[in-house]
């Protein structure tokens, strides 16, 4: 069973997306295409967060407040060729900006808890050795059954 659910899609802002060599077709809010022939593994090529600071960033929270007392799941909806593949890393910080945990997503549905100091989070998408792929959506939600799903502690 899932309480509530959040829907979070790729923006068109460029301030947290990786650019350089990108080309980006922003088709629907969930058909995004990315492509960049260059980019080299472990580049991350777009970023999420729960709290910004807007002077700065110019950007608005894209992702849901949540709590280190529930559990979560997180579904990523991409496309990329056979051969190509992603990986996303939820990286937790305590109110004073310090990094309190992380949590590496390799597959497309994964259950995970933030620390109980967490204060704000943020995902990043990362290239995992493809050029090319398929951005759909990705959902959050909340799990109130802890009777199914596999477990991601934060390390």
């Amino acid at each position: 069973m899932t309480g509530e659910k959040w829907l979070i899609y790729w923006n068109e802002y460029s301030s947290d997306t990786y650019l350089y060599g990108s080309e980006i077709a922003y088709n629907a809010k969930d058909n995004v295409i990315f492509q960049n022939h260059l980019m080299p593994p472990g580049t991350v090529i777009k970023q999420w967060y729960s709290k910004t600071h807007y002077q700065r960033q110019k950007i608005e929270p894209s992702l849901p407040m949540i709590d280190g007392e529930s559990r979560y799941r997180i579904t990523i909806h991409i496309e990329c060729p056979i051969g190509g593949a992603w990986l996303a890393r939820l990286m937790f910080y305590d109110r004073y900006e310090t990094e309190a945990g992380s949590v590496i997503i390799r597959d497309k549905v994964t259950d995970f808890q933030c620390p109980l100091k967490t204060y704000s989070y943020r995902l990043q998408l990362i290239n995992g050795g493809m050029t090319r792929f398929c951005f759909h959506s990705i959902v959050i939600e909340e799990v109130t059954d802890e009777t199914d799903g596999k477990d991601k502690e934060t390390k």
